[in-house]
């Protein structure tokens, strides 16, 4: 008997190029002969829910979740049955939206660094915001498994923070020079992939950075998404399959 489609919320507008660049990995990446034969979704693109890192910092009082959790019952309330949150700092507040619905919600980090392992990478570097970074969230999945996450210097940091808030979400030109400085800084220092932890970062891969060096969270957030909502995924990097084989 065919099994009866999926539908799949998405929660987004963390940041709103970020989450429809989600989508269009989704679509580009099902294996499809018909219109029909795509994953049927609900997408909250809500782009004024306050700033994740800045919470999180102690920068500001707004707190994102009540915002994150109404969109999440809204989606639920529509009928969707599994939640995504295309944005990496989002999943701070992971554990109090999953309290609020009655859904599953793929975790970006954890099938992240799931991916990593399965391909047997050990020490891997995270470029992600300083909020990502400051909550520890790839470490919590990390530590367990024995792998080792890297994170910027301070200084390197502040670049990547540059290119995610004044370049990316700005919609202008990205300083590529600065970006792959830290970048071969961070392999010179041991790491044998890079995660792109920000799907604003996402965004860059789209330039055709290497699949062999950079692991990008938003692509592996879509593949199992795909595998999630019963379809079949196509034309991700090699590692993907090899994923599936070691795990």
């Amino acid at each position: 008997m065919k099994q009866s489609p999926l539908l799949l919320g998405v929660l987004g507008g963390l940041g709103p190029m970020s989450t429809f660049y989600f989508c269009e990995l989704l679509t580009a990446h099902t294996k499809a002969t018909c219109d029909a034969d795509h994953i049927d979704m609900l997408i909250s693109s809500h782009a004024s829910t306050p700033d994740r890192t800045a919470f999180i910092l102690g920068k500001s009082e707004a707190d994102p979740l009540p915002v994150m959790q109404k969109e999440a019952k809204r989606l639920t309330d529509a009928g969707a049955a599994l939640l995504v949150i295309p944005c990496n700092t989002a999943h701070y507040f992971y554990d109090g939206l999953r309290a609020a619905v009655h859904v599953p919600i793929l975790n970006i980090i954890e099938e992240t660094v799931r991916h990593l392992h399965a391909n047997r990478v050990s020490r891997f570097g995270l470029l992600a915001t300083e909020g990502t970074v400051a909550s520890g969230a790839y470490q919590r999945f990390s530590d367990p498994l024995g792998m080792t996450c890297l994170t910027p210097t301070e200084e390197e940091q502040q670049v990547i923070s540059r290119i995610i808030y004044d370049e990316v979400k700005q919609n202008k030109s990205v300083n590529w020079n600065d970006f792959f400085k830290i970048t071969d800084a961070m392999r010179a220092r041991g790491c044998e992939r890079l995660i792109l932890g920000c799907t604003e970062l996402s965004l860059l891969k789209r330039a055709g950075l290497d699949d062999s060096v950079f692991v990008d969270s938003l692509e592996v957030l879509a593949y199992q998404t795909i595998r999630a909502c019963h379809k079949t995924p196509i034309g991700f990097p090699v590692s993907f399959a090899q994923s599936e084989v070691l795990s």
